[in-house]
């Protein structure tokens, strides 16, 4: 996340991939602020055995695009909405907007928890106990609403 005051939205991805049992690294790497530590972390973390990156930004919202921009790995951007925000807007168009090459999967404003099931089906599709964890998450989607269309209907 590019700011400590990103974490309660970030909390949710945090949540989900811990729910799959998914190893994670969670780290404060600011685009503007910090960018030797952005550039050391995206050219690296593949080689440190990471999959998968999540990266929540609000404002301006560049980390999701920069950690694309030199990282061989899928990024997934989580629009945040933050203090400076323009009611979020800002920050959803500066991630869903890339230029051709440099792709960036975005997720809802504040969908960290979206973003984290996405993550889990990627490394998924090539961990079969992962992909059994996802499966079992999704059908108990499909329960709690059936449950619920049951109880209405009562």
């Amino acid at each position: 996340m590019g700011s400590i005051s990103d974490m309660p939205v970030m909390q949710e991805a945090i949540d989900i991939l811990k729910g799959f049992d998914i190893e994670i690294e969670v780290d404060i790497v600011s685009a503007h602020r910090t960018p030797e530590k952005l550039f050391d972390f995206s050219k690296n973390a593949h080689n440190r055995g990471i999959s998968v990156i999540i990266a929540g930004a609000g404002g301006a919202a560049h980390l999701p695009g920069m950690v694309a921009s030199m990282s061989p790995l899928p990024v997934i951007g989580v629009p945040v909405k933050s203090s400076n925000s323009i009611d979020g807007w800002d920050s959803v168009l500066s991630i869903l907007q890339m230029p051709g090459g440099v792709p960036v999967a975005t997720v809802a404003l504040n969908g960290a928890k979206n973003a984290g099931i996405l993550a889990a089906q990627i490394i998924g599709s090539s961990d079969k106990c992962v992909l059994d964890k996802i499966i079992f998450y999704k059908e108990g989607l499909r329960d709690t609403v059936l449950k619920a269309s049951e109880n209405l209907n009562k």
